[in-house]
């Protein structure tokens, strides 16, 4: 068991990317559905669905590539940590290279991107970036 369930999804993403693995499982939770789930819709991640491995639920993470074989994702960093958490307010949440990345926040109206709490005036716990 992890002391930090979402640093060990990104990290198992990170190190899949840089071995070029075409998927990745991770052990399920709503959190990391709701994250992978803004991977895929911003374009980071090919698919992701659900899989069981005997009593296990996993998700399957499928990674996506340029043509060239370089990962969508080039970086991809933890920010709140259970030793500190990092909140923000709607109005200063971070843009990530200047609007080319993303960070993804937990709000009191569910896990969005950074873009979307601006949009909606809420703030939160920013989880990760990634650009």
């Amino acid at each position: 068991m992890t002391s930090d369930p979402i640093a060990d999804m990104l990290t198992r993403i990170r190190n899949a990317l840089k071995a070029r693995h075409l998927k990745v499982d991770v052990p399920a939770s709503r959190l990391k559905m709701e994250i992978a789930r803004i991977l895929k819709n911003e374009g980071y991640i090919l698919n992701y669905k659900t899989a069981e491995e005997g009593s296990k639920k996993l998700i399957r993470i499928y990674l996506k590539y340029t043509p060239g074989n370089v990962p969508v994702i080039s970086e991809i960093q933890r920010v709140s940590r259970p030793g500190c958490r990092v909140y923000v307010s709607a109005r200063s949440v971070p843009r990530v290279l200047g609007g080319l990345g993303i960070n993804i926040l937990t709000t009191p109206k569910g896990v969005m991107t950074g873009r979307d709490a601006r949009k909606a005036g809420v703030g939160g716990e920013v989880l990760c970036q990634l650009w």
